[in-house]
């Protein structure tokens, strides 16, 4: 195989591409925790801003608020909890990508468990009646 040259041209040109590129990128400029909303939430330098909830990503289900709130940029893909050694990409989460297949089945089917304890309570509710209904 032949040598692969480089001009100066070359480097140039793809870069300033890259730049033209990342200038009309969405890129993440802060990521904080919003208590009242429970949600993590990242702005981004067009105005853009994406909101999560901090709860339903794995290895954030029981954290307390202040844990939360240490959350940190990652470089411009990701977002760090040092004291809960917790990592996500930012294009994850936006995708829905909350766990492990595993724990994303897991909240997936959250109340469709079908335990003893649980068809008796529910039977238990249908002899009075049922759910009651909402009156406006």
């Amino acid at each position: 195989m032949g040598e692969i040259i480089l001009e100066d041209r070359h480097y140039q040109a793809a870069t300033m591409q890259g730049d033209a590129e990342r200038n009309q990128s969405p890129i993440p400029a802060s990521v904080r925790f919003d208590e009242a909303s429970g949600r993590i939430v990242v702005d981004f330098t067009n105005g853009a801003a994406f909101m999560v909830p901090a709860r339903a990503i794995q290895g954030l289900e029981n954290a307390t608020d202040v844990q939360l709130a240490e959350v940190e940029l990652m470089g411009e893909t990701g977002l760090h909890w040092e004291t809960l050694d917790v990592d996500f990409t930012i294009a994850g989460l936006m995708n829905g990508i909350f766990g492990t297949v595993k724990f994303m089945d897991a909240q997936r089917r959250g109340g469709q468990s079908r335990s003893a304890a649980k068809i008796k309570a529910s039977r238990a509710n249908g002899a009075k009646g049922g759910r009651p209904r909402k009156t406006s």
